[in-house]
């Protein structure tokens, strides 16, 4: 696909700018990689995974906002301007080009591509350099297995089970560079057991590297929560579980059982809970989303496009340190419309990255891997694996460090409901909510709005019946048109 190759010519001016690779005498044509230059030693290695953690992070930006504007958390204001309306209305509103932000992933795995082949040329002098060289490899398979996992999620059905996963079309496995490739779709257990693969590979080249809180590159751990977290997509209660539970008994990452914590976490880029945030300073900000506060000077006010429904605050108990971290009352100036309402207050913007006093950035570092969820998918993968006493347990120690103390009794159907209820408030906003209705198989029903004067009245309670076509995304139509081995997801 000759768009692959752009993205490839792209990538390799990136890791110039960034990496500040050497200069070489010779041209070489547009679309080849002199393998001699761009891999002669473990200091090119080093540029290349530099540039791959500068695009992953970049990702990471994109990833979640959208998957949320679709679900049922939010509601659409006056201000909006055509931010992901479409996406929100769902229907006929919703067409193929809307959701081609995470197919972008193309583009960052077929540079490791080239640089998983380029560093087997790499040779080395010393033990130490070999170490890196096989930290950078690790870093490089785990990186695209993390980037096929967001595909999958998203242009592939949901895995039930290995049998219908193998019959569902997922999307292409591309897995050298090749610019006249032209890849079909492999099936979405095809997907699943490449992405298996690219982290047990991952998870040897960094078993020497050890988590610590707050990491901003990648190490075992990192390794073990991504894992964790597509076994618990494949219903893999077992291999989810041991996963899930090695990060929880290891003790690096206690949960925070207090406001300050929490907030502290959320608000400042706290580590306590973290086994793996993207590395942000003042000077490589990246712009930060304004979608959930936005600020205006003018009216000292906020003009957020989208605000949280009734339905998702009236969810969280007034004990429960969630509540006051994850929203703040504030004044807002929607459309001429003066009132006070809960705005998301997740993501306010590290104030250490504001200069001059500014509060319009809204940059916090990408929280990708966190102890919370890893509680979330012990409970749901033990309860899934007929032993509700763990499931029970887990989502205990959870809850009760958020809440107070307070613990939950529940069994049966009952134990079910509560392990998706606290997952719902535990990960709110973070970009998990469609793709677990999707694996939950569940339908919505958008929920109460706070302030309908504040609102765009389309899709206010809209209504998704349970594995409606558009919660798989379509393949973008640039793609579609280029690859004719390609065939679309039904009801696009």
């Amino acid at each position: 696909m000759k768009r692959y190759n752009i993205y490839i010519i792209a990538g390799l001016v990136i890791f110039t700018v960034i990496a500040a690779c050497k200069k070489v005498s010779k041209i070489h044509p547009y679309d080849s990689i002199d393998q001699a230059s761009a891999f002669a030693s473990i200091s090119d290695a080093l540029k290349w995974d530099v540039g791959t953690y500068s695009n992953f992070r970049g990702a990471q930006a994109l990833a979640s906002a959208v998957t949320d504007i679709q679900a049922d958390q939010l509601n659409i204001t006056l201000s909006n301007g055509n931010n992901n309306t479409d996406i929100y209305k769902w229907g006929a509103f919703l067409q193929a080009g809307d959701v081609a932000g995470t197919w972008t992933n193309y583009s960052n795995i077929l540079q490791i591509n080239v640089a998983i082949a380029g560093f087997k040329t790499i040779k080395t002098s010393s033990a130490a350099d070999a170490a890196k060289l096989s930290q950078y490899t690790g870093d490089l398979y785990l990186a695209r297995a993390f980037y096929y996992h967001s595909l999958i999620l998203r242009y592939g059905k949901a895995y039930d089970d290995a049998a219908s996963a193998a019959a569902n079309p997922g999307v292409p496995l591309v897995l050298t560079y090749d610019v006249n490739a032209v890849p079909p779709r492999a099936s979405v257990k095809a997907v699943y057991d490449q992405i298996l693969s690219d982290i047990n590979t991952a998870e040897g080249l960094l078993a020497n590297v050890a988590g610590t809180q707050g990491a901003n590159t990648f190490n075992i751990d990192v390794a073990t929560a991504l894992e964790a977290r597509v076994r618990l997509h494949m219903h893999d209660w077992a291999g989810a579980y041991a996963a899930a539970t090695k990060l929880i008994s290891s003790g690096k990452y206690p949960l925070a059982s207090n406001l300050a914590d929490l907030q502290n976490y959320w608000y400042n880029d706290g580590v306590q809970e973290d086994i793996y945030q993207c590395f942000a300073s003042i000077s490589e900000l990246s712009g930060g989303n304004s979608t959930f506060l936005n600020f205006t000077n003018s009216t000292k006010a906020y003009n957020p496009s989208y605000v949280p429904t009734k339905t998702i605050i009236d969810m969280y108990d007034n004990a429960d340190i969630r509540k006051a971290t994850y929203f703040a009352n504030l004044n807002v100036n929607i459309n001429s419309v003066v009132a006070n309402i809960n705005l998301i207050n997740k993501y306010p913007g590290n104030p250490a990255f504001n200069t001059a006093g500014a509060i319009s950035k809204y940059v916090n570092a990408s929280k990708v891997f966190r102890i919370g969820e890893m509680y979330l998918i012990a409970a749901e993968a033990a309860a899934g694996n007929s032993d509700p006493a763990n499931a029970l347990k887990y989502l205990n120690l959870l809850h009760a460090a958020r809440v107070g103390g307070s613990t939950i009794s529940a069994s049966g159907t009952a134990l079910t409901d509560a392990i998706r209820n606290e997952r719902t408030l535990e990960l709110a906003f973070e970009g998990f909510r469609l793709d677990d209705l999707k694996r939950w198989h569940l339908g919505f029903t958008r929920g109460a709005a706070q302030n309908v004067d504040v609102l765009i009245g389309q899709g206010i309670s809209l209504t998704i019946a349970a594995d409606d076509n558009k919660f798989v995304w379509a393949i973008p139509p640039y793609d579609m048109t280029l690859n004719k081995n390609l065939v679309q997801n039904p009801g696009w």
